[in-house]
């Protein structure tokens, strides 16, 4: 859903990857945020229909999803967003669509989000190996055995993957989400700059002299020192 409210994130694409049984307030909250820090945010369900959202034990909304998980590509969105509930990340890391999009998310450096029992989806795919993040208690021995830091904190950012514990957490992660992505943008538009500025093709990027040699790495001879 387009969003045309001005702010840090006006213009950034967010995916919020969810399924029946998801944990109504991790998911709308973040979104809440999301939006009003001017991003456009995507409910993505695995076949692009309504999904049952739960207040813990009970059940609450139908909620509508804009896209289906099939028509979802990493490289179309700037970040991933994963609420928690039991049920909803057990069922997606059943999924190889859902885990396939998490990796892809983490492999093209772009922020992740995760929080309560959604981590399991890190695991599943494989992402946590190194990292230190983390979720709630009973996902602790699941993160450790699959290589990363499990700690007991509301809030954790390693890298752009950041990780919170449970719905009481969700003010920090909420603004620790929005900060995060704000910085992301900072730093490709830094990056953008440096390839306008240095681009690769050009050629004087590769001009190092070789010691004692007086030729470029390509082999071209350099020009005599001015005098």
């Amino acid at each position: 859903m387009a969003n045309d409210q001005a702010g840090p994130l006006s213009g950034r694409r967010v995916a919020v990857l969810a399924t029946d049984g998801v944990e109504q307030v991790e998911l709308v909250e973040p979104v809440k945020a999301l939006r009003a820090a001017g991003a456009e945010v995507h409910l993505v369900s695995l076949d692009g229909e309504p999904i049952q959202a739960f207040n813990h034990l009970d059940k609450g909304d139908q909620l509508d999803a804009d896209d289906s998980i099939d028509a979802v590509r990493a490289n179309e969105y700037h970040a991933l967003v994963l609420p928690g509930g039991v049920a909803n990340p057990d069922a997606l890391r059943m999924d190889e669509r859902a885990v396939a999009l998490v990796r892809g998310f983490v492999e093209h450096d772009k922020p992740v989000a995760a929080i309560c029992h959604a981590p399991w989806l890190l695991v599943e795919a494989d992402v946590v190996r190194g990292r230190t993040l983390t979720s709630w208690p009973s996902l602790q021995t699941d993160i450790r055995n699959a290589g990363g830091e499990w700690v007991d904190r509301e809030v954790v950012t390693d890298q752009k993957l950041l990780t919170s514990r449970k719905p009481a957490d969700l003010p920090a992660f909420c603004e620790k989400l929005v900060a995060l992505l704000t910085e992301a943008r900072e730093e490709s538009r830094i990056d953008r700059t440096l390839e306008q500025t240095f681009p690769a093709s050009d050629p004087t990027s590769f001009q190092v002299p070789v010691a004692g040699v007086g030729k470029s790495f390509e082999g071209r001879p350099e020009a005599p020192p001015p005098t």
